[in-house]
Parts: structure tokens; sequence; C-alpha cells
């Protein structure tokens, strides 16, 4: 097992960070000005420093409408910056664990297992993918694919039309967790049921009212249903690799 002192998570300053930290506050939390994911010399000076021995990529640039605006910023954050957490890795020998997303299926099916063919349907899910593709290159890697929100909902509105596992920040940052240290890799996906996301909305507060919405009423692409199958994370439990 890897001392957490060892191990280094990015984007801490983001929703899952900021979450993370109340499961497992003794990684070390550097912020941007101390690890820059596109300096990379900056990079390598830091994880010296704590003796890096595994890295949780959680640092990524997340809105899709933001994204079809400005996609060289997610090239940048999402694809280059991922790419050099990878040869970090590399040139260390450190684990790496990537955050990745959902939204890499197209949503025609759901219930996706981790082989199934992945074909994204918006820039977003395009720069994980890509930043997904350099980690797959390393074998000392795990592929985290997973989704989730706020603990409180943060919209008036929600999908009816769209089908998710999302959960909230809280409950996905305590699953991803009992992966840190441990010597699971490959991929392996991380959510709850299947359900729309005003099904998960409102599972959040009941007593908050919350308008329906239809993913024929927004500007960006969204995917159908990709709702996760998540059999080898419960196994993992089950067969008490993970705890």
């Amino acid at each position: 097992m890897v001392s957490h002192s060892n191990i280094i998570f990015t984007g801490e300053c983001g929703l899952l960070g900021s979450t993370f930290r109340k499961f497992a506050p003794d990684l070390n939390y550097p912020t941007l000005e101390e690890f820059n994911i596109l300096n990379y010399d900056q990079m390598l000076e830091y994880a010296k420093s704590v003796d890096c021995k595994e890295i949780f990529h959680a640092a990524a640039f997340t809105s899709p409408p933001l994204i079809d605006k400005d996609p060289v910023q997610a090239i940048d954050v999402n694809i280059v910056g991922t790419s050099n957490i990878v040869k970090l890795c590399i040139e260390l020998d450190a684990r790496l664990i990537y955050v990745c997303t959902d939204y890499v299926f197209d949503g025609k099916k759901g219930s996706y297992k981790e082989d199934d063919p992945v074909y994204p349907v918006n820039k977003y899910a395009w720069s994980k993918l890509g930043g997904e593709c350099a980690v797959r290159l390393y074998d000392k890697s795990l592929v985290i694919r997973t989704t989730f929100a706020p603990d409180v909902f943060p919209y008036d509105k929600a999908f009816v039309d769209q089908w998710t596992s999302r959960e909230s920040v809280s409950v996905i940052a305590g699953m991803m967790s009992k992966l840190v240290g441990t010597d699971v890799l490959g991929t392996v996906h991380v959510g709850g049921k299947r359900k729309t996301v005003m099904e998960f909305a409102k599972n959040l507060d009941e007593s908050k009212e919350i308008g329906d919405l239809s993913i024929n009423d927004v500007n960006f692409k969204v995917p159908v249903d990709t709702s996760l199958n998540c059999e080898r994370y419960g196994n993992l439990l089950k067969e008490g690799i993970i705890k």
C-alpha cells in the first residue's frame, strides 16, 4: 500500500477536490501555483519533494457549453495537461488514477460496461477521451469513468429525458477514495443506479421545486443515456480488494 503522504491530488480547488479532502485529508493537494499541469518542470520538482508514488488526476475543464466556445482551453487542460501527468508518472514510475466521464459514450443504449465502445457526442467528452487515450498508454494506470453533481442540486430545472448513474459529489468522492493507494488498474465505472437527471435531483431534495427540461431545449449536445454498469466496482468491494 502507498502512503497517503506520497500521493498527489490535482484539481484541489474544484468541486471534487474540496469534497475529496473529507475522505482522504492526508493526500497532497497542491495549488495551481505549486503544481500547474501545463508546467512539467514545476510538477516534477513538486513530485520529487513529496517522493510521489501516485497521482490522482482530477483537474479538468468540465463545462460542455464553455468548451464549445473555447475548445483550445479544453485541449490544453484536458489533453495536453493530462498527457503531461502521464509522462510525469512514467518518469517517476508512479501509479496514475484519472477521473474521466460517462460522456465518453454516445448514450444510445445505457448501462455501459468498461469495455464497451466509446464515441463522444460533444467536445467536452472528446477532450476527456483525449486525456483517457494518453492515460491508457501507461500500464500503471486506472481510469475511473463517473458522473457527479453538487450535494445540493444547483439548477431550477432538470432533464426528464436523460438517464444517468449520477450521484452527489460526496457519494462519488467517498466511493473513489477507496481506490486510492490500491493496486487496482485498468478501467472502472463508479456510480449509482440508472435514473433520469430529474429523479437524481429529487433524490437530493424532495422539497425543492424543480422544473422539467428536455435535452432538446439546450444549445449543446447531450447524450440520452450514459448510465454505467458498475459491477466491477461492486466486485472489488465484495472481494475485499477495496474497503
